[in-house]
């Protein structure tokens, strides 16, 4: 078996199979991915509608959990990641979003030179196929599928009424000219089945000879020699192996487990690494911090409408067969969703410049990530903040892979968080009380008895979680709190990047999924323009 590579790529997530892929196009270069979870290849995935399986179990996920928030009345978050070749894209809403290029432009702004909305807007394209939309925003040669919705529901239609009712741009497209307004997503699907980053990127290009791809394979550390790094220590196959990099380790493992990965390789923060016994190899004290996500509320309706909602019941039970059926044969309906279809972006706030909020509607009752079951068909709508103030932290508990993380997101941990949040309930509570949606309500599950504004923050402060888009905890930028250069490479270590959500210097105005694809696209260029430069040396 083959034991040493020219990259060894860390985490077979969104950006690792943009990296194996991209990297592997030239035959010359070899490259190893590591990923510690399986294949990423089953129905599970694949069937968009299943990823309620995997959402509140430990199929295809870490199903991790945070340390006891404070600013959730001492609760612990839940946080689902992807444990499979995808990663996180092999079991989230599938929805497309870069974010607002107001992003890109402030990372530019702090010193990440390349980092701008005009400079990162290539990479988007070139990783986008989108069936629809063809114009200067978007790509429709890329690995990745973006496509419309395909569940034809009705209830898209009651949706927009309302929006406009309210006064709210309707748009149907969350990634061109703007943002601000209310629709219905676009989704990685590909003929009515999930686009995983792997299925897009990975799976076409396996039987490439120069591309070996190791699943189960647990990685404990990078190997650090005279400030370099030389290879990985992976678990596989029931041995401990050590292989080798010849030009550099890529660190892909996610905003939890990079750092986590860093750490237990003797690059962090001197204090926490020696009260666990690690021999520190770089000082780095950024390592974990800035750790930040966007804090989400859940409004959740039951209604009477069994047809094009997901619940249990006998009439609903008939509708779900029949949907399977049209499902197997055409690839559409209910069984194509996504469940959060519809959503947008607004303003807590008119005078903002940019939207600092984002809903998710969904065609099902969601409480607690689905772990806390209601038979009762409904609908729900998520708002979630999309620039918290808050940071937090990721901390080892020990000095192997296997001992637990600290996640410590710190939700709603500075107040004007909790007060961006309230205006973003009461005017999520209004959209979904106009009155072409109430009309479908049997009940208000969960916030029927609030009225003050107190009354908001209490249940905020009850019922707030991750919307599902930890980032930071390897931040790029020019500052002593750092991890990365604007080139993704670890500061005082020579080959070694992080390239994944973790170097985000702040989250994204969205969901994470294509901007870490984006990220990818991006390294692969700075990885072959540092190849040029080795060889013209």
């Amino acid at each position: 078996m083959q034991q040493e590579f020219d990259y060894i790529i860390i985490g077979g997530g969104s950006a690792g199979c943009v990296l194996a892929s991209r990297l592997s196009e030239d035959p010359n270069i070899s490259v190893c991915l590591l990923e510690a979870g399986g294949q990423g290849d089953s129905w599970t995935v694949n069937v968009p509608a299943a990823c309620v399986m995997s959402l509140p179990t430990k199929i295809n996920n870490w199903a991790f959990e945070t340390v006891p928030q404070k600013g959730l009345n001492g609760r612990k978050g839940y946080q689902p990641r992807g444990k499979c070749l995808g990663g996180s894209s092999a079991i989230n809403a599938m929805i497309y979003i870069r974010g607002h290029r107001a992003d890109y432009d402030a990372w530019a702004a702090q010193g990440n030179t390349g980092w701008s909305y005009e400079e990162v807007l290539p990479y988007f394209i070139c990783s986008e196929n989108n069936e629809r939309i063809q114009n200067e925003y978007h790509g429709n040669s890329g690995p990745l599928s973006v496509i419309d919705l395909r569940t034809d529901n009705p209830i898209h239609a009651r949706y927009i009424a309302a929006a406009k009712s309210q006064g709210y741009r309707i748009l149907d497209d969350f990634n061109g000219a703007e943002q601000e307004g209310l629709g219905v997503y676009q989704v990685t699907h590909i003929n009515g089945e999930r686009c995983s980053a792997a299925r897009a990127y990975l799976f076409p290009h396996l039987q490439r000879a120069n591309l070996t791809v190791w699943t189960k394979a647990m990685t404990h550390k990078i190997i650090i020699e005279h400030k370099t790094a030389v290879g990985v220590e992976v678990e596989h196959a029931g041995q401990v192996k050590t292989i080798k990099a010849r030009k550099e380790v890529l660190l892909s493992a996610g905003a939890m487990q990079s750092p986590q990965i860093l750490m237990l390789s003797g690059i962090g923060d001197q204090t926490e690494l020696q009260q666990h016994g690690i021999e520190v190899k770089q000082h780095l004290p950024g390592v974990g911090k800035n750790f930040h996500d966007h804090p989400d509320f859940i409004f959740g309706y039951s209604v009477h409408d069994t047809q094009n909602t997901f619940g249990i019941s006998i009439p609903g039970s008939m509708s779900m067969f029949k949907q399977i059926q049209r499902y197997r044969k055409e690839r559409r309906g209910m069984i194509s969703s996504n469940f959060a279809e519809c959503g947008g972006f607004l303003k807590s706030d008119p005078a903002l410049e940019i939207p600092n909020l984002q809903l998710h509607f969904v065609v099902a009752l969601v409480d607690d990530h689905a772990r806390k079951f209601h038979a009762s068909h409904g609908v729900s709508c998520h708002v979630c903040l999309l620039n918290p103030r808050s940071r937090g932290s990721v901390k080892l508990s020990g000095n192997k892979i296997s001992d637990p993380l600290l996640l410590n997101p710190n939700f709603l941990g500075d107040d004007r968080d909790v007060e961006d949040l309230v205006k973003g309930f009461k005017l999520t509570r209004q959209l979904m009380q106009d009155p072409v949606l109430a009309e479908m309500y049997k009940e208000d599950l969960f916030t029927s008895n609030v009225k003050t504004d107190e009354d908001i923050r209490e249940i905020l402060r009850n019922r707030v979680d991750t919307v599902y888009h930890p980032v930071g905890s390897c931040k790029m930028g020019i500052d002593e709190m750092a991890v990365v250069d604007p080139e993704l490479r670890v500061y005082g270590i020579q080959n070694l990047r992080v390239i994944d959500a973790s170097i985000m210097p702040s989250v994204v105005n969205g969901n994470t999924n294509a901007p870490v694809i984006m990220i990818a696209e991006k390294a692969v260029d700075l990885l072959r323009e540092a190849n040029k430069r080795q060889q013209v040396a």
